[in-house]
């Protein structure tokens, strides 16, 4: 329950802290070409964040999956050839899912350009 509230709290600052982005008054300095350019910034480096964060929890999946497969091969190693198919069968899963994830940053960044 600690790790949920800290998560919680986490998120909830962190939304807070982005409402600031969109808080422009109309007529200031730059006028609207500002504010649009700003979004179009924080556009970006939020979708490098979220393929940071797809690149971790990637990594993490494919770690665990080596360590399972490991154990598993070393536990029953007449069963290691059916362990080390379905392993990169899941490494291949899980290394698509990163890729999708770099595609979409192409498609927000590109959105961002134009």
């Amino acid at each position: 329950m600690n790790k949920f509230r800290i998560l919680l709290f986490a998120v909830v600052g962190i939304l807070f802290s982005a409402m600031t982005t969109f808080a422009q008054v109309e007529g200031a300095a730059g006028g609207a070409g500002d504010n649009a350019f700003s979004v179009n910034k924080y556009r970006a480096i939020a979708a490098g964040v979220g393929f940071a964060i797809a690149v971790l929890g990637g990594a993490l999946g494919q770690s665990r999956i080596g360590a399972a497969a490991c154990e598993g091969a070393a536990r029953n190693p007449g069963a290691a050839a059916r362990i080390q198919t379905m392993m990169i069968l899941g490494l291949a899963l899980i290394e698509s899912l990163v890729l999708f994830a770099l595609v979409v940053v192409f498609a927000v960044v590109k959105a961002t350009a134009t």
